[in-house]
């Protein structure tokens, strides 16, 4: 970067921190999007706005910028621009090798699925423990250019061959370690798919969250209304800000027989329990979640519960997720807030999520089609809907790392006009 550019950032940074006000205009900026709709939940707004971004940074987000001071200017007129899209439920261990397994072949790499779907954050729940986070992050996490932050299993061996109903292998302190040696990456803590009646899954993960001060999110597992009711679950076992995935799955009583929300649902939310979409291979029916809007229950946030058994069937990806979301009912703008800023928040990393000025310059940006359109849930059973939302441009650190349209490049002749003309000279 030149050092005007750099001087032009730090004396950005050093205004805004001294609280005086609206920074001054850049001189000059990498990257301009602009004429694009901008909604950014943190900050309330939601209306036509521009974005500057220099190295790696939102450096203003105005009416108006001017083009003459963007090296590259990128029309998104039309296009929805929102930070970053966070997918706070995904499984990317992959290349180990095991078969059938979340920590091996059953994981995607990040990097194929993240940044066309609008993601620059992937968040991994309990691909790994404790016993293998390591590996995970020199084979997967070091080298991918998508952001992969963790919730460790409670499981020492993670979703491996192992499994994760052995008590034994539920280890808080050792849990809590190694959050504290990688908090940079591991925000929290994931218990899922534990078999039995017994709660010391749950209390064993939160009692190595109390430790290491994050979230922690369930899978209930199975299902023992009896033994184990997930109104105790939300009002009992778990902490005001702990994550409740796979809301809208219908497997663990999330639907009363009368074919109602359990109010022990709304009582968990009241509490501060955050409820998280998960949708996955098996997690997501329109038979709890169509009642779920009638009743005043949308999702806190909104998850993928990415993985080979749920890419390619109906969940998708990210933004069909979403637009389920928003076809059951959810504005645009919450539907973005539960995709970018609530996870964030829910994760503890309040640099995430958001496109204010001096924030990393992770931007997506959105098309909002309307038509006829077919939306699947697990049991492959079709909700009709009349809006689609796409990823057109994504930036990771301010540079672009997907463009389904050639939205960021130059036009050929243009280029190759330019590069003749300096031949000749």
């Amino acid at each position: 970067m030149k050092q005007t550019s750099i001087a032009v950032l730090v004396l950005f940074a050093l205004l805004t921190a001294c609280g005086g006000g609206e920074a001054p205009l850049p001189e000059s900026y990498e990257t301009l999007l602009k004429g694009g709709h901008v909604i950014d939940p943190k900050n309330d707004l939601s209306a036509p706005r521009d974005i500057a971004i220099s190295g790696g940074k939102i450096v203003a987000v105005r009416e108006n910028l001017p083009e003459d001071r963007a090296g590259k200017v990128v029309d998104v007129s039309g296009l929805y621009v929102t930070p970053g899209l966070i997918d706070l439920h995904a499984h990317v261990y992959a290349g180990t090798g095991i078969p059938g397994v979340l920590t091996g072949d059953s994981s995607v790499y990040p990097d194929h699925f993240s940044f066309r779907s609008g993601c620059t954050t992937l968040v991994d729940v309990g691909s790994s423990g404790h016993r293998n986070f390591e590996d995970f992050k020199d084979r997967v996490i070091d080298g991918s250019k998508t952001r992969v932050l963790v919730l460790l299993n409670v499981a020492g061996g993670g979703m491996g061959v192992d499994g994760e109903d052995n008590p034994a292998d539920m280890e808080p302190e050792k849990i809590a370690a190694m959050i504290k040696k990688y908090p940079e990456i591991i925000v929290g803590i994931k218990t899922a798919h534990y078999p039995g009646p017994e709660w010391v899954s749950v209390e064993r993960a939160v009692e190595a969250a109390n430790l290491a001060n994050v979230p922690v999110m369930v899978d209930f597992g199975g299902n023992h209304p009896d033994a184990r009711p997930i109104g105790q679950l939300f009002l009992d076992k778990l902490r005001p800000g702990d994550i409740y995935t796979h809301m809208y799955s219908g497997l663990r009583v999330e639907l009363t027989d009368e074919g109602k929300i359990n109010p022990s649902m709304f009582e968990g939310r009241k509490r501060g329990i955050i409820f998280d979409v998960g949708h996955g291979g098996g997690s997501f029916t329109w038979r709890v979640a169509v009642p779920a809007y009638k009743e005043g229950f949308p999702p806190d946030t909104i998850s993928t519960d990415l993985h080979t058994g749920s890419m390619n069937d109906a969940m998708k990806d990210m933004t069909n997720v979403m637009s389920k979301i928003l076809n059951l009912g959810s504005s645009i703008e919450d539907v973005v807030r539960m995709s970018t800023w609530k996870p964030a928040e829910a994760i503890k990393r309040p640099e995430l999520g958001h496109l204010s000025e001096g924030a990393i310059a992770d931007v997506t940006v959105l098309r909002l089609d309307e038509g006829d359109f077919g939306f699947l849930d697990v049991k492959r059973i079709t909700q009709k809907g009349n809006k689609l939302l796409t990823a057109e441009l994504t930036l990771k650190d301010g540079n672009v790392a997907w463009d389904l349209n050639g939205r960021a490049g130059e036009d050929w002749e243009t280029f190759y006009a330019r590069e003749e003309n300096r031949a000749d000279r």
